[in-house]
């Protein structure tokens, strides 16, 4: 980790508890993965059916540009967690699923700042910020773990469905686990005797289309090896179900009057895609579809308990994604010929590992009961922007030089405006917005959305007007030179000297 770019986080026990806080709501953020601005159909798609996500949009604040920090899962999170651009640490890339714990145990994060607030912290769901020192002993307690940075009680994907370990860790253990049946996991070395996907075809029930050829488990061929641990394994069908029944459970630990936050990862619609028996064909699209709808499902489970528990009242719930959407992300699941009966991008270019405006404009919906008026906004407001609102709203004070932005007026609906400029990632890309405009730099190298590529070699600044063709299919940099030279001086002040290596490079030339 790149310790000067997390930039002097002081820890929460020097910070005195501010005072005049007015509001202490329980906030949960809920999470989905790989879900796309267009898979909503609070945004008009009408293909999918996502009746209680678009409730949270219709009764409460509905953002048609709100963006995720990455355009890919690990520095996303990593931007939400800490209300920094994850640019600015190195290691904030997709992590595999033994790496260690990317967020540094004295950096400020939104878990620390509710706790420091006297909340109840907690974090379950999909994880993908790593746990531990690397090279994990997973038959022990993990150090450090999420309950490191911020969160009470965890229960975590440590990473992602398609990696293995395909086990819960739960406070830093693995959950179910026999200590007779330990578990091993190595990302580069097969274990002998144990299934793959290209050694033993006859066991795979869904076949990779690229990448996900090791280990197969329940069925499905991961990205990595892993023997052990069988009374420890997760059981796709039921994931949804059991994480969920996790939530209820935590919220049922909380002290009565003491207030909440819970950050609730969410593992759909990432692949695999495996809809419980519920779900399964509920949908026009396939598995991603019917898995779309399963998350959907668990957003109306979680508002119906708030209700029952007597919570709805005093509580404010955000929807979103960590990165847009995918279709072929490593499985034959039909996915990829559904796109002539639905778009998940809503009619943006790019998506998942993209630069382009899909690859980070993603649902974005708060609600709050009584409180927050329905209203929609093309404001841009970003995911790690709730850090600094919501410390304003609880009373705490945050560290200088955090990228997180106060908008809390915004997201009440007390304001119109959002962000005047946004640094874009993906891939370790980078591209700037501002207002209306998206602005993307020179690039080389094939054009393959894998790498956040699209353009393939672009020799000059490529400029879009995203109001007048949210398609981005034209390239109006030729007719604006100086609005480029002005966003470039404003992308290149904000990078700073970080921008420098690789493909970067030539940005600053």
């Amino acid at each position: 980790m790149n310790k000067n770019n997390i930039m002097a986080l002081a820890s929460l026990a020097a910070m005195p508890m501010s005072a005049g806080a007015t509001e202490r709501p329980n906030v949960i953020i809920i999470i989905a993965d790989d879900l796309g601005w267009g898979d909503v159909s609070a945004y008009g798609n009408r293909t999918v059916s996502t009746p209680n996500i678009d409730f949270l949009a219709q009764n409460g604040a509905c953002f048609t540009n709100g963006h995720a920090s990455s355009a890919t899962s690990t520095p996303s999170r990593y931007g939400l967690m800490t209300g920094m651009y994850p640019w600015r640490n190195d290691d904030a890339k997709i992590l595999p699923g033994d790496a260690p714990l990317l967020v540094g145990t004295d950096q400020f994060t939104i878990g620390k700042m509710f706790q420091h607030a006297g909340y109840s912290t907690a974090a379950i769901g999909k994880w993908h910020l790593g746990m531990g020192e690397g090279k994990i002993d997973w038959n022990r307690q993990i150090t450090p773990s999420g309950n490191a940075i911020g969160f009470d009680y965890t229960y975590l994907i440590a990473a992602t469905v398609d990696r293995v370990p395909t086990v819960y860790v739960e406070n830093g253990r693995v959950a179910n686990l026999d200590p007779n049946d330990p578990i091993s996991v190595d990302y580069e070395h097969p274990f002998e005797g144990e299934p793959t996907g290209v050694n033993n075809p006859e066991l795979v029930k869904m076949h990779w289309s690229h990448g996900h050829q090791n280990a197969v488990i329940n069925g499905i061929p991961r990205i990595g090896f892993m023997k052990g641990g069988k009374s420890a394994i997760w059981n796709e069908k039921t994931m949804a179900a059991d994480i969920l029944a996790k939530v209820k459970a935590y919220i049922d630990t909380v002290p009565q009057g003491k207030p909440f936050f819970l950050y609730y990862g969410l593992h759909e619609p990432h692949v695999p895609r495996v809809p419980a028996s519920q779900f399964e064909g509920k949908s026009a699209t396939g598995a991603r579809g019917d898995v779309v709808i399963e998350a959907d499902w668990c957003v109306g489970e979680t508002m119906k308990y708030l209700k029952e528990k007597g919570l709805d009242d005093n509580t404010i719930v955000i929807f979103t994604s960590d990165n847009g959407p995918v279709l072929d992300d490593g499985y034959e699941d039909g996915a990829s010929g559904t796109r002539s009966i639905h778009d998940p991008n809503g009619g943006l270019r790019g998506g998942k590992y993209s630069l382009f405006e899909a690859g980070t404009r993603v649902p974005f919906f708060m609600y709050w009961k009584g409180k927050i008026a329905h209203f929609t906004t093309d404001a841009l407001v970003t995911q790690q922007d709730l850090l600094a609102s919501f410390a304003r709203m609880i009373g705490e004070k945050i560290p200088d030089g955090l990228d997180s932005q106060d908008h809390l007026d915004t997201f009440l609906g007390k304001s119109d405006k959002g962000r005047k400029g946004y640094v874009v990632e993906a891939s370790g890309r980078l591209a700037y917005r501002s207002g209306r405009y998206a602005l993307i730099p020179p690039y080389s190298g094939p054009k393959t959305n894998a790498t956040g590529n699209e353009l393939g070699t672009v020799d000059h600044y490529s400029l879009y007007d995203l109001t007048a063709e949210p398609a981005q299919q034209t390239d109006i940099s030729a007719q604006n030179p100086k609005l480029v030279k002005k966003l470039k001086a404003e992308f290149l002040k904000a990078v700073g000297s970080h921008y420098v290596h690789d493909q970067k490079q030539e940005v600053l030339q």
